[in-house]
């Protein structure tokens, strides 16, 4: 049966004090442009987008601006480290970030080879340490590692991200035993990050517990982005309330709807 942590009374995904009525985390990138990510978010009825801030144009008004078709009134930006493979360039670019934009409600990636895209997690850990003595909320991408995830927990960090698969790969959940186990020893969110491919990829996650998902390439490089955040939206909804309801017990043998004895 589902734990406490997800019987809040208003369920809504609530992050480092602010709440969100979405479950569904999308990106801003790989779009067509800014006005196709627009209506991707809309369709998709995310309260929160990630900015990979030294990709997206937040600042340069002689081209076009994301915030021209994304309210950052409206809705959340939470500015990422995408590109960063050492704690310093992270630690700088949300820096930068909040200097910029005033946010401090960050998630952190720090990525290894440029092959697979997993987490550093030594240099995940140091980064971590320096924002959180430095006032960030961090939102950490991590391996699907019970330990790190913990440690991360420990520390201080607002939400953990475990990868359900490489970024980008769209393979599903490779590893649904330990993204349980982190799920289990976590007080804070936990939010599949990276890997999700289609919907029933985001009801899975949603199905294992997890407070929510964040995809950028499933939708973006879909053939009909609007119409897949749409299907993500909706499927991030059936999960988390088969989560919620408690799936039947699997059985070994059938066991009909209605009773074999008494028949005429």
């Amino acid at each position: 049966m589902p734990d406490s942590k997800a019987r809040d009374t208003s369920d809504k995904l609530i992050v480092a004090g602010r709440e969100f009525n979405s479950r569904l985390i999308i990106g801003t990138g790989k779009y067509k442009d800014y006005a196709q990510n627009a209506e991707a978010l809309e369709a998709s009825g995310a309260d929160i987008v990630t900015v990979a801030v030294r990709r997206v144009n937040l600042s340069d008004p002689k081209a076009p601006m994301l915030a021209d078709f994304i309210s950052p009134e409206k809705t959340t930006y939470l500015p990422n480290t995408a590109g960063c493979f050492t704690g310093e360039d992270a630690v700088r670019t949300l820096r930068l970030a909040r200097e910029a934009g005033g946010w401090d409600l960050v998630k952190l990636e720090v990525l290894s080879d440029p092959k697979h895209l997993y987490p550093d997690m030594e240099e995940t850990l140091r980064a971590a340490e320096l924002l959180l003595k430095d006032d960030f909320e961090v939102m950490v991408y991590c391996s699907d590692d019970p330990v790190f995830a913990k440690k991360l927990e420990d520390m201080g960090c607002a939400a953990i991200m475990p990868l359900g698969a490489p970024i980008g790969s769209g393979l599903g959940i490779q590893n649904p035993v330990n993204i349980r186990l982190i799920v289990e020893q976590t007080k804070v969110p936990v939010i599949v990050d990276a890997g999700v491919g289609t919907a029933s990829d985001a009801t899975a996650a949603m199905e294992l517990g997890c407070d929510g998902v964040l995809m950028n390439t499933a939708i973006a490089e879909s053939k009909d982005p609007i119409r897949m955040a749409r299907a993500m939206k909706h499927a991030v909804i059936a999960g988390r309330e088969a989560y919620l309801a408690g799936r039947m017990p699997k059985k070994m043998y059938a066991d009909p709807s209605s009773p074999l004895a008494g028949l005429i």
